[in-house]
């Protein structure tokens, strides 16, 4: 695994991402890759490398993963930036750079996505045909859950919200820089925050189990506006014809992959292969990193992808 930082012709800021390769490497061979892409609120060296890129680089497959534009060691100003749109642009520009590498197999190019993540490579996938198979980990669709539970079922109250406070800072206030999640888990408790997907976020992201400094699980509020109008799923029913895999726990959480993830593959009727996997007894979280719940995802992944890029 090795650390790149990349600029494209048409880009203002730089691009960190790992780079995984398969066990005997040749730089002077081609290789199927998978590009990887991080859930909402996460970094590049959280589950989609140390998890997914890690096994898939051990089934064969180069993996490229990044950070997000405004997050994590990547650029762009401000920080903390959620915007669906440039989250599906960076595909496109870490393709970009990936088919200038000499042992990229171009036409062999696959992608994955965990939670938000998720979502984003299936909308990636929707218009960026370099794409030749996506597989989205319990995937989120990032517009639906703002429009419901991240915005108490209010959207309207908080698009106001967010104006003002963009005026705010546009006459030099203070930026407002939500926390996603509770501090800790006694945090979580002492709250009242025990809903099994924000809990075992918070198991995840704020203990050993998955704190790295790069996933802030922060978010700019101001700038949060264009998210609640964007649908990781509009046009799926004509565009996604590429094949499509989603893998869902059926413990069900208040984040919605579960019904997300059911929702891309009954709207992909114009894949190629569509495909549902639906894992009894795991959640969410447990899909981020535990053995057994991404030894099953995994095994339906890997033949999905040799079977489409190799």
């Amino acid at each position: 695994m090795k650390k790149v930082s990349f600029r494209n012709s048409d880009m203002a800021w730089d691009i960190s991402a790992l780079i995984l390769t398969p066990p005997n490497f040749d730089e002077a061979k081609q290789y199927p890759t998978v590009i990887s892409v991080h859930p909402f609120g996460s970094c590049k060296e959280q589950t989609s490398s140390a998890t997914y890129g890690k096994a898939l680089a051990e089934a064969g497959y180069v993996v490229i993963a990044f950070d997000a534009s405004f997050q994590g060691e990547s650029g762009g100003e401000p920080r903390f930036v959620e915007d669906p749109t440039q989250r599906v642009e960076d595909v496109s520009r870490v393709i970009d750079y990936a088919v200038t590498l000499p042992y990229v197999d171009a036409e062999k190019i696959a992608g994955i996505g965990v939670c938000g993540g998720g979502g984003y490579v299936l909308n990636a996938a929707l218009t960026e045909k370099r794409i030749k198979a996506v597989v989205g980990i319990t995937p989120v669709n990032i517009g639906r859950l703002f429009r419901e539970g991240f915005s108490m079922y209010n959207p309207i109250g908080a698009l106001e919200g967010m104006a003002a406070q963009r005026t705010a800072e546009a006459r030099g206030g203070e930026r407002l820089v939500n926390e996603l999640l509770p501090t800790s888990l006694a945090d979580a408790k002492d709250n009242g925050m025990t809903e099994r997907d924000v809990y075992e976020a918070t198991e995840y992201y704020k203990t050993p189990r998955g704190q790295q400094s790069g996933g802030a699980t922060r978010m700019l509020f101001s700038h949060a506006q264009k998210t609640l109008a964007w649908d990781a799923f509009s046009f799926a029913e004509t565009l996604m014809t590429q094949p499509v895999m989603a893998v869902i726990g059926q413990k069900v959480g208040a984040f919605g992959a579960y019904r997300d993830g059911m929702e891309i593959y009954g709207r992909a009727v114009a894949s190629k292969d569509r495909q549902l996997v639906e894992l009894e007894d795991w959640s969410h979280y447990d899909l981020y990193d535990k053995s057994e719940p991404v030894g099953l995802a995994m095994a339906q992944i890997v033949p999905f992808f040799k079977e489409h890029v190799g």
